[in-house]
């Protein structure tokens, strides 16, 4: 029974150490941000305005824009499509879960790094122009 109580004690003062510290509990005045996720499967199109900017919606009304780490201007060649890879989940909720590619389906490949991925506001995505509307 000591052994049980030194035991909550301990961790009563680590609690209060933590806490004192700012390293507390996940108790916060400023809530999380919402992850905006969606399954592989959901993606219906892609469009490229840009050299570094794939924008693809997702579903019937959800655009997200995926902001590259560098310029890929093979987006814009004729007949090219984007391959994606799922291993594991199927979810998308961030940069890390997309490995891209940018493929002509005659063996030329080249690979894309996503650096951010932003789902648009229904305003954003009503000021995108129809030739870049996925």
């Amino acid at each position: 029974m000591f052994a049980h109580t030194r035991t909550l004690a301990v961790a009563a003062l680590a609690a209060a150490g933590a806490m004192a510290t700012g390293i507390g509990p996940a108790f916060s005045a400023t809530p999380a941000p919402a992850q905006n996720c969606f399954f592989s499967s959901q993606w219906q199109g892609w469009r490229s305005p840009s050299p570094d900017v794939i924008l693809i919606r997702v579903n019937l009304h959800d655009i997200y824009r995926l902001q590259l780490t560098g310029a890929t201007p093979e987006l814009n060649y004729p007949d090219v499509h984007l391959v994606s890879k799922f291993e594991g989940s199927d979810t998308v909720c961030g940069p890390l879960d997309l490995q891209l590619e940018i493929s002509d389906g005659h063996g030329f490949r080249v690979p894309i790094i996503v650096r951010s991925m932003t789902k648009l506001t229904a305003e954003e995505a009503a000021a995108i122009p129809p030739k870049f509307r996925p």
